[in-house]
């Protein structure tokens, strides 16, 4: 997946800070950049496709003569029609089952038990919130098992995207799930907010938000450094001609040069991807091992493009701030709510003050409610900052024909519908339908024209927008 799409599918301060990473989770079926053909069908694609590897630019290459459209629609075979199919039915099941989880919760006085258990446990607030987080996080955990294990791992192994074994895959649950302990609880984030609903009951939404900022921001720069790690190994790209092309890609796109390491996520996933994030001393380019055995090199560099197309049109920062202001008002009309709804069922709850620690559950079930009817507007500005990012892709490797092809690997490896229906796209796709993205390769072409680029610009007075890189 984009980690620049990250910050905009995550309007959630509140999601971030107070849902288990086991609860609510509104995915979308279409999160990875670039997917990978079936062997025979990898071969057929890229026999035409050999002489693309040279250094010549790409605008002096003779297009390869293929109908892209008719390959996308009969990549899309019965069997990537059922994975699709089950994958958008998960999308929508999950927010309904995790509603009815954190009500049960709440109802059967669950929440209140726990709560006693934390307060037998110590009288300072922080142990009481680390001790109570920790038990709903293994009961949301156990309670919505069973949907993540058939959606990440039966899923997954049933269409041929994994070879993960079971104790590896439940072992990165166990990470997940210990991260959001030591970042939310260990860590006295948690604590924090509850003292501030403590101390000011009226406002507390205001202040939460006013930590979110930075909150926000140094999640950005301590993932790449401290939790990627956790879960694969990055070593340094041992192709140093790639490398240099990436950089070289780099240093025209404006990109300060870093290290491009490769990632060894073939231990989770047969899908492969390619991706810059971070800033400062934690920013990197990263490819997976999967895309650089998968993948021609022209179709990597035009995906490299793509993703140096959200750090250059800064779409990290842009979705930092849209997080930021979405956080904001999911906080506010959280207070809101929940003060109404503690008012008419708080006695049957157990509580009836928001800084009790039992109201975990009901702040976190009201935030994904808010973050999972929000989704469209959320998937929304993703799509445009990923066309964006296309077109930038496209207007600096001016390679639309390695464009086309990433694409319908895309589509082959994901098995996501390439044409899904309005709602579908508008309720959970976070990129363009495949189908869109693939007509923009093959369309935008501004330079033949004698057009300007709408995003790329030169870095030096060697090269024009209107002469080939």
């Amino acid at each position: 997946m984009i980690r620049a799409a990250r910050a905009w599918a995550s309007c959630l301060l509140l999601a971030a800070l107070l849902v288990p990473a086991s609860a609510l989770a509104a995915g979308e079926p279409d999160t990875v950049d670039v997917g990978v053909l079936s062997a025979p069908a990898r071969e057929a694609a890229d026999s035409s496709a050999a002489d693309s590897l040279t250094h010549s630019a790409a605008s002096d290459r003779v297009p390869v003569a293929r109908d892209y459209l008719a390959e996308m629609r009969a990549n899309f075979t019965p069997e990537n029609r059922a994975y699709s199919n089950l994958k958008v039915a998960i999308r929508f099941l999950e927010p309904v089952y995790a509603l009815l989880v954190g009500l049960l919760v709440l109802f059967s006085g669950f929440s209140a038990d726990l709560r006693n258990i934390a307060h037998a446990m110590g009288r300072r607030r922080w142990v009481q919130v680390l001790v109570f987080l920790t038990l709903y996080t293994l009961v949301v955990f156990v309670a919505t098992f069973p949907i993540a294990w058939y959606d990440g791992f039966v899923l997954e192994h049933r269409f041929g995207l994994s070879q993960q074994s079971f104790g590896g895959w439940l072992g990165d649950q166990g990470k997940e799930l210990m991260v959001s302990l030591f970042f939310l609880g260990v860590v006295p984030v948690l604590w924090l907010i509850y003292t501030l609903i403590a101390r000011s009951r009226r406002w507390w939404w205001l202040w939460v938000g006013l930590i979110a900022l930075p909150l926000i921001v140094g999640g950005a720069l301590i993932e790449p450094l401290v939790v990627d790690p956790l879960f694969n190994k990055f070593t340094p790209l041992e192709d140093h001609r790639l490398e240099a092309r990436i950089l070289d890609l780099a240093a025209r796109a404006g990109i300060p040069g870093r290290n491009v390491y490769q990632v060894n996520k073939s231990e989770q996933t047969n899908k492969y991807n390619a991706y810059v994030n971070g800033f400062g001393v934690s920013q990197r380019i990263v490819l997976w091992d999967t895309t650089l055995r998968g993948m021609n090199e022209d179709e990597i560099l035009f995906v490299m493009g793509h993703e140096m197309g959200h750090y250059v049109l800064r779409h990290v920062w842009k979705g930092i701030a849209f997080s930021w202001i979405g956080s904001l008002l999911m906080l506010w009309i959280t207070a809101l709510i929940a003060e109404r709804l503690m008012a008419r069922f708080g006695e049957r709850w157990g509580f009836e003050r928001l800084d009790d620690v039992a109201s975990l559950p009901l702040l976190s079930l009201l935030v994904s409610l808010l973050a999972f009817l929000a989704q469209p507007a959320v998937n929304g500005m993703s799509r445009q900052v990923e066309s964006e990012a296309d077109v930038y892709g496209l207007e600096i490797t001016r390679d639309n024909d390695a464009a086309a092809r990433a694409f319908l690997k895309l589509g082959s490896q994901n098995k996501s519908n390439p044409e899904p229906s309005p709602f579908v796209r508008w309720m959970l796709y976070s990129h363009p339908s495949l189908s869109e993205r693939v007509k923009l390769a093959i369309s935008y072409r501004p330079w033949e024209h004698g057009e300007p680029n709408r995003f790329y610009r030169p870095r030096s007075t060697q090269e024009s927008p209107e002469a080939p890189p």
